[in-house]
Order: C-alpha cells, then structure tokens, then sequence
C-alpha cells in the first residue's frame, strides 16, 4: 500500500516529541470486534437504552450481564492488529499517551503503557453497593448476573449512557492533547461528546492533526492531514518512515 506522505507531517515528525493516539472503533474493527455504528453497527441491530444503562441493568440485570459476556467472549478471542502494535513502537522514538473511546482492552494488550480509558474497560467489573473490584475474572457463563458477597449486583465497569466520564482519565486526557506535538486521530467518527472533544483540545493548543479512518469524518476537513485507509496499514508505513529518517542521522 502506498501512502503519500506530505513534506510537512515529515518535518513535524522530526520536530515532535510528544505524541497522543486518540482511538475510536475503527482501529478495533481492524482486529474483528463490531463497531457500534454504521450500516453493520451493533446500534443498528440492539437498542442501547435496553442494554446500556444503569436503568436497564436493574430491571434485568441478567439480560445485561449476559449481554457484555458475549462481549467479552468476542473481545477475549481477539488479538491486537498491527495499527496497535505500530503505536507500541512509537514509543521508542517518543512519548507516547493512548486515548481510547474502546474498553476491548486491546492497546494495553499490545504492550502500550500509557492508556487512559475513557469509556472504561469490559475486562474490569465493580459492585453496584460496596464498589468492590472484580476485575479480569472470568465469570462462569449461563449463570446469570453475580452477586457481590455483600449482596450487591455487580456490572460491568464501562461508561453507560447517560453516565459521566471517569474523570481521571477525561482530565489527563485532555491535559495530553493539549500538550501534544501530534495528535493522531484514529478510526472514530468523531461524533461522540464529550470525548470528541478532546481534539479540539489538541487543535487549539496549535497540535499538529492527523485523521486515520477509511471513511472522511465531520472533523476531516478541519485536520492538518487526512490519511485515508486502515490504522494496521498506515501506521506500520509511519514507522518505517520513521525508521528510514533516523538511519540517516
């Protein structure tokens, strides 16, 4: 796959030394995982507010506990692709900060270091009354919803609808971007707030913008580069580059 690369994003690479990925579905579609919208789009098939909101969950948390283990199912029997694997190695040549909007977990199973969720994880769950961790356990299937030993429902810890965003994880996100010589934006649609907005974030702050996705988004026109096509093929061809210039020095 060729990629033409401008002058410009080269000497900015150059220049760079800290360096944000801000990642939506997109760059976990490329592993296998269903994204929530679009025409194949979970959303498309599930209705959110009976599966993704506190409410739901307490009129049956049965059906939604089940639910998120299929999902986790789907996510435990996926591998990162080489678009996560190529931000691990940008971590060689700079200080690197992941953002993600997905909770597969997938980047920090890569090797990444810095990761801040903001949608939360789906391999990490808590207890509605005592806030108890129970996290990276696998939970026996077909048994219903589990219980806490103080006698509480436990769900998953993801950011439902109608929730808030953890925010330890929204502020330094937030205070990544706008520290950010690049900011790479990566198979999102960029429509979901408040994350979305932590791109503006970077752009006012002067970051330089880079949008991945195979499909033009609402903010395309409004980055310093487009690159059209998938993260696993694109960021492998950015690190080469990468790789090629250092040769040189």
């Amino acid at each position: 796959m060729e990629i033409n690369l401008p002058d410009e994003f080269i000497t900015q690479l150059s220049l760079s030394k800290r360096i944000v990925f801000f990642t939506g579905a997109g760059i976990s579609a490329e592993s296998g995982i269903p994204t929530f919208r679009g025409e194949e789009g979970i959303w498309k098939k599930f209705r959110p507010e009976e599966l993704a909101n506190f409410n739901a969950f307490m009129r049956n948390p049965t059906l939604v506990w089940e639910w998120y283990q299929y999902r986790r199912k789907i996510v435990r029997e996926t591998t990162p692709n080489p678009g996560h694997y190529a931000i691990v190695e940008f971590e060689n040549y700079f200080d690197v900060t992941v953002v993600t909007q997905n909770v597969d977990n997938l980047h920090k199973r890569a090797g990444s270091k810095l990761v801040y969720e903001l949608h939360g994880n789906i391999e990490k769950n808590y207890c509605i009354r005592c806030k108890k961790r129970y996290d990276f356990i696998e939970f026996p299937e077909n048994q219903g919803a589990p219980i806490c030993e103080c006698g509480g429902n436990i769900r998953p810890d993801i950011v439902w609808f109608g929730e808030y965003l953890p925010n330890d994880q929204f502020s330094s996100s937030e205070n990544a971007a706008e520290v950010s010589d690049i900011f790479f934006v990566v198979g999102t649609s960029s429509v979901v707030y408040p994350a979305a907005s932590i791109t503006n974030i970077a752009r006012s702050a002067g970051s330089y913008v880079v949008e991945i996705n195979i499909t033009e988004t609402e903010i395309s026109d409004r980055v310093n580069l487009f690159l059209k096509g998938k993260s696993g093929e694109i960021l492998p061809k950015i690190i080469e580059l990468i790789k090629s210039e250092k040769a040189k020095t």
